[in-house]
């Protein structure tokens, strides 16, 4: 009798054990490396303002997981409370042993003054060294010696599923410690083209930013710097920006005070599968070129919109967001091969690459006169002289004027759209564009390049039979 009730139980407590040694124990990565994070505040002497709204009293450019969090200094004040200063909360962690401290770019982004508290409740004033606001990286220095510092590891090695921790200051909470996983990597957010961010499912929240994501070894290997919300604060999506393309910003910011990076002069998209379908694809795979930048190296080397991109330097290219990352850290003037499909061809190319400008361009809204093209139910027109030198094309291109039921609102073509080509056909003007529509074959995909609001965007169109 007592064996039936027996062993039952004593699997049960087995079972108990053994769940309880697979999970990870986090105490002494913490008690080693807590001493090296740090809380950073910053403070913003606020312009003088006539009746500010509360959206005009935030910090401009701020960050939606901040927004919060400032709101919060205004004390739930009026319209018309104007702050004498802004201030904001993040987090650090120490790389040297004389006080070289990393953060991100838009913690201390404007900040008059910027200062550090350390685990054993110092505060030093910390000078800005550089930051890059593409990479959302900021290296700041202290007047210290002797500080415990942080080991780097390797994000390439990190395997999704595996354990992580992060350590920062959540709505100023200092020193709070949080786990999880590594949900995804080589994740694409808008305004990061240069970051293949790591995806986790750790707790961050306001104040985490720039904090240090460490692997189990007790390494960084990343630091945190965004979360996807509907509602400001944390659901399970957070990224971080790879501890290996920080430390390649640091080492530039360290010896030249500036962030150089690769430039091919191209924009590029995915490949739908429509799209492929259109190109004589096999599946949907590469990046899409929508547009070749006058005088950039790509139109040097000879590339050509329509062209689709699979491999850079022998790395295959799945989608459009693999590729910034690795023309970013390529060497600046010299040569690249970039493998392609042309038209149905495979061919490789080598091309030099440039330097990544500065600006971006810009390109002026133009409001012009319509001319009907039914098939496709839209209304096209030619482009003026002038409206062509705002939108720099010189000699192709007719311009969306409206658009009804139809293929053409189908494929998502919108009034305002300018388009350049469709299929491999160049659209010169207005009766150039009725000549193409009148051919296009029924029932099959054909790829229209347009450009939308300076950009460049391919779409899929297809006419019923």
């Amino acid at each position: 009798m007592l064996n039936k009730f027996f062993w039952p139980i004593f699997l049960m407590v087995l079972m108990c054990q053994n769940v309880h040694a697979q999970l990870p124990d986090f105490t002494a990565l913490v008690k080693d490396q807590g001493s090296a994070v740090v809380n950073i505040s910053t403070t913003q002497k606020a312009p003088d303002a006539e009746n500010p709204t509360a959206e005009q009293q935030l910090p401009p450019d701020l960050p939606p997981e901040m927004e919060e969090l400032f709101k919060h200094f205004f004390n739930g004040q009026g319209d018309g409370f104007v702050p004498r200063e802004t201030k904001s909360l993040g987090s650090g962690f120490i790389i040297s042993k004389d006080g070289y401290i990393l953060t991100n770019h838009h913690v201390v982004k404007n900040a008059d003054e910027i200062v550090v508290k350390f685990s054993d409740r110092r505060e030093l004033l910390a000078k800005l060294v550089g930051s890059d606001a593409r990479t959302d990286v900021a290296l700041l220095k202290v007047e210290a010696d002797d500080l415990p510092t942080l080991n780097m590891g390797s994000p390439e090695k990190l395997q999704v599923g595996e354990w992580v921790l992060a350590i920062g200051s959540p709505f100023g909470f200092e020193q709070s410690v949080t786990a999880g996983i590594v949900s995804a990597k080589g994740r694409s957010l808008p305004g990061g083209n240069y970051v293949p961010f790591i995806q986790t499912d750790v707790a961050i929240n306001p104040g985490n930013s720039g904090g240090p994501l460490f692997n189990m070894d007790g390494k960084v290997v990343g630091i945190n710097s965004q979360i996807y919300s509907r509602t400001g604060g944390f659901m399970g999506l957070s990224f971080a920006i790879p501890i290996d393309v920080v430390m390649n910003v640091v080492e530039q910011i360290k010896t030249s005070g500036k962030v150089s990076r690769g430039w091919l002069g191209v924009q590029i998209q995915d490949v739908t599968r429509e799209l492929a379908e259109s190109f004589g694809m096999k599946r949907p795979h590469g990046a899409l070129v929508s547009k070749v930048i006058p005088g950039g190296p790509s139109e040097k080397a000879g590339l050509q919109i329509g062209d689709i991109i699979t491999e850079f330097n022998g790395q295959i290219i799945e989608t459009s967001s693999e590729l910034p990352p690795l023309v970013g850290v390529s060497p600046v003037n010299q040569k690249s091969t970039v493998r392609i499909i042309r038209q149905g061809d495979e061919k490789t190319v080598p091309v030099t690459i440039g330097l990544l400008p500065d600006e971006d361009e810009k390109i002026a809204e133009i409001k012009p006169e319509p001319k009907p093209s039914n098939r496709l139910g839209i209304t096209v027109l030619d482009l003026t002289a002038e409206q062509r030198q705002k939108l720099e094309m010189p000699k192709n291109g007719v311009l969306v004027q409206s658009v009804g039921k139809g293929p053409g609102a189908d494929a998502g073509v919108i009034r305002g759209d300018v388009i350049l080509r469709i299929q491999n056909n160049v659209v010169s003007d207005a009766a150039d564009f009725d000549k193409i529509v009148k051919n296009l074959p029924a029932g099959k995909s054909v790829a229209v390049l347009i450009q939308r609001q300076g950009s460049p965007i391919f779409l899929a169109l297809k006419l019923d039979k």
